[in-house]
């Protein structure tokens, strides 16, 4: 199972260079993947996904770089398109796009945007995306991507109830949160996503605070590598285990594997 991170989660006071040294930081434990989560308004500060991709890309060479997950509805397509592709001029094909309807209001609010047409606003959204990414341009604009970009990043569908098919029907991969569901929960699903004939199955929103036990955080990336997740994304609070110790739980369990 490849371990992925969380970043954009500073301390109260943190310095502009400190974002890219985070980035850093992982790549060097030999984190595989890079993630930014999507929050607006909600009394705490995450940076612009895009932006701080864009940040870690600069910052890192080959670790896999992500959004879990962008709320699609909250953009308007032909705009979101162009960020993609403006993104991947900077990080090639390490980028991999998650999408989700969004689950809080609080967001959708500070967007001036429909929360009660989200599930309708995503489906148009992301027929009108999915063409943009492939070609490049739509009957209104022509985006003119470079030819190497074109067709876009794998897609990933980070929702829950009848999403789990759907992510395995209609995109490239399905992304589970474990910061509302229970890890019963999350393994649960899986084996629906799995029976649907899905292919990437990531978990991510693995918190980990000052008092969480690393025994108990080896155990739960444990069960969902025996599971047969085939990412676990975990989210480090200030205070919390350090990246080396978290990333020395999962080398452990490979070794042990090996033997």
């Amino acid at each position: 199972m490849r371990l992925g991170a969380i970043i954009g989660l500073l301390s109260s006071q943190p310095q502009p260079t400190d974002l890219a040294e985070q980035a850093k930081r992982y790549a060097e434990e030999g984190f595989d993947s890079l993630w930014v989560a999507q929050a607006v308004g909600r009394g705490f500060m995450l940076p612009d996904p895009f932006t701080a991709l864009a940040s870690a890309a600069t910052a890192t060479r080959e670790v896999e770089l992500g959004t879990a997950v962008l709320q699609l509805p909250l953009y308007q397509p032909t705009e979101l398109a162009h960020r993609v592709f403006s993104l991947m001029q900077i990080c090639g094909d390490r980028l991999t796009l998650g999408l989700g309807a969004g689950s809080t209001e609080t967001d959708f609010i500070a967007f001036e945007r429909s929360y009660a047409d989200r599930f309708k606003t995503f489906d148009t959204s992301l027929a009108q995306l999915k063409r943009l990414l492939a070609e490049g341009k739509n009957e209104y604009c022509d985006l003119t991507p470079w030819k190497t970009l074109r067709g876009g990043p794998p897609l990933i569908f980070g929702s829950w109830g009848a999403g789990v098919e759907r992510a395995a029907k209609d995109f490239d991969g399905w992304v589970a949160s474990a910061f509302y569901r229970t890890a019963d929960q999350v393994i649960d699903s899986l084996g629906r996503y799995r029976a649907a004939g899905g292919r990437r199955a990531m978990v991510s929103t693995i918190q980990l605070t000052a008092d969480h036990d690393l025994g108990q955080t080896r155990a739960i990336l444990q069960r969902f590598a025996q599971a047969g997740f085939d990412d676990a994304i975990v989210l480090l609070r200030p205070g919390g285990p350090s990246p080396a110790e978290v990333r020395a739980l999962v080398d452990q369990e490979r070794d042990q594997e090996r033997d």
